[in-house]
């Protein structure tokens, strides 16, 4: 017999799905071998139900926010029109970004729950791989022209059988890596959070019973809709255009991104139309790096404690044009897209909310996620690979100034740790600090950018960077500052120095420095607060 649903049950399990996501992200943070997720926590987390409808995401990367469920499902029809769908006891991987969403650094793994027989639901989640083969270590090259160049691209594939691993899969990974017992060991990371996630799910099941279960989880959706749909009355009604621009690769800003937000009775209609041509370098987005864009704005403006589940997006509806920026047609590239042009997206989006909403978005954070990629070989020979993001300065807030080095918007990771970089990798910490002066003055001051120096202690290795804003500043906001703009430099053994292209790849030498500032945020208000604040 069915138990009564009654708000307090609905509300018990609604809390004990998002701690399930949750708990799946710390299983693959305490067994991963990398410290890109290790250290950084660049993975995120969701469960959905049997329909494949996301329930539950962590407060993991939001850039996995749309580009996970939409992925999801994708998966699933490929799965179901090439092998007949999921069995039980399955597990499958993929990371080609036309179907799972992303790049292909970001290998999705997926387990069908089963509970008593019956498909009950899924545990997925979505983890950054640091090098899964490509043109150079990293495999965030700033000059691949396609899909092809950029590394291993994985179809829908078992990555478990009758709970035992695939060795055949696991081996293939390994082979297209420059650092393979990282891979296998971060894929097993990966297969330990979908198991904890299908435990607690199972759990539930047994507690309340399956139809309970679906039930509340109806409920669930629908209560996020209604939130949703308050919020987005509480704007203003109408049409609001935005656009920005993103950088080529000789630093000119001349890749478009153009939005008009459509607000009425409670929906939102966001038409990328006008947005750049699709690009023969990888800063292509596909369409769920852009979906991601607009469900992460959308909910740091509304209301951030509605539940993260399908039910907050009925009422959102995004459209883009095929072969654009923001919905490649394959095999463009895509690598640097999921990263940079997400961020670029974020803003454009946010530009339009401002209007809608006055006075709850925050002046332009530095606007770039600063990617670098470093690897080569030690002096014995070993192969090595090493990636991370940096913070930068976060746009002032109504308010309140914007806080210092940090990883805004689309990135929600961590640092590497200085002790983590100097044990694992080849290289040493020369500088990391915050950059005072970078963050834009107003009334509310921008934050600060950082500045980091990597210096080569053995071997030799290659670098790939993959940046914005250093042509054009990140904005100030109400009569506030720009931010300052970010800047590589090359410091030589010899003492000499160069500056370096936002996007570039090079060979980097032993003794040799590389240095990264990263943007500082806009001012905010025509006030005369210095950016290094009071």
């Amino acid at each position: 017999m069915t138990a009564k649903l009654d708000p307090i049950t609905v509300e018990v399990i609604k809390n004990s799905l998002i701690y399930a996501s949750e708990e799946m992200g710390i299983a693959v943070r305490n067994s991963a071998y990398s410290p890109n997720i290790k250290e950084r926590l660049d993975h995120s987390c969701a469960l959905f139900d049997r329909d494949a409808r996301l329930i539950a995401q962590a407060e993991h990367i939001p850039v996995h926010l749309g580009s996970l469920p939409w992925g999801l499902r994708r998966t699933l029809e490929v799965i179901a029109r090439e092998a007949g769908g999921c069995q039980k006891g399955d597990m499958w991987v993929v990371n080609d970004p036309y179907i799972s969403g992303t790049h292909l650094n970001d290998v999705t793994v997926i387990r069908p729950i089963f509970f008593h027989g019956e498909l009950a639901g899924y545990a997925a989640n979505k983890a950054h791989h640091t090098d899964v083969g490509g043109m150079v270590p990293g495999s965030m090259s700033a000059d691949a022209p396609d899909l092809f160049a950029e590394g291993l691209v994985v179809p829908p594939v078992r990555l478990v059988v009758n709970n035992r691993d695939v060795a055949a899969t696991i081996a293939l990974f390994r082979a297209n890596s420059r650092t393979p017992d990282a891979r296998s060991g971060d894929l097993r990371a990966q297969t330990a959070g979908n198991y904890t996630g299908e435990r607690r799910f199972q759990e539930l099941c047994e507690r309340y019973g399956i139809d309970t279960l679906r039930a509340a989880i109806d409920a669930i959706l629908d209560q996020s809709e209604t939130r949703m749909r308050a919020a987005l009355r509480r704007m203003r009604e109408g049409t609001f255009e935005s656009e920005d621009v993103l950088e080529d690769r000789d630093g000119r800003p001349t890749i478009r991104i153009a939005l008009r937000l459509t607000l009425k009775g409670g929906s939102a209609h966001f038409d990328y139309a006008g947005t750049a041509p699709q690009l023969p370098f990888p800063m292509n987005a596909v369409y769920g790096v852009t979906l991601s864009g607009v469900y992460y704005a959308l909910r740091a403006v509304t209301d951030p404690s509605i539940p993260m589940n399908e039910g907050c997006f009925r009422p959102v509806r995004v459209d883009v044009p095929e072969g654009t920026l923001l919905n490649p047609i394959r095999p463009a590239a895509v690598g640097g897209g999921n990263v940079e042009t997400s961020t670029r997206n974020a803003d454009v989006v946010l530009g339009a909310l401002a209007q809608a909403a006055p006075g709850r978005v925050p002046a332009q954070s530095g606007g770039t996620m600063t990617n670098v990629m470093i690897g080569g070989t030690r002096t014995d020979g070993m192969p090595w690979a090493f990636y991370e993001t940096n913070g930068c300065g976060m746009g002032a807030r109504p308010g309140m100034d914007g806080l210092d080095a940090i990883q805004c918007h689309m990135t929600n990771t961590l640092n590497t740790p200085i002790e983590a970089i100097e044990r694992d990798y080849p290289l040493r910490v020369m500088c990391y600090e915050i950059v005072e002066g970078t963050g834009g003055a107003g009334t509310f001051a921008g934050g600060n950018g950082l500045i980091r120096a990597l210096r080569l202690t053995e071997g030799k290795a290659r670098i790939s960077l993959l940046s914005e804003r250093h042509t054009v500043a990140p904005r100030g906001a109400d009569g506030g500052k720009n931010g300052a703009r970010g800047r590589h430099t090359l410091k030589r053994s010899d003492g000499t120095a160069q500056t370096l292209a936002a996007k570039t790849t090079f060979e980097f030498g032993p003794e040799e420095t590389l240095e990264i500032q990263t943007p500082g945020g806009g001012g905010l208000g025509a006030g005369d607060v210095p950016a290094a604040k009071r």
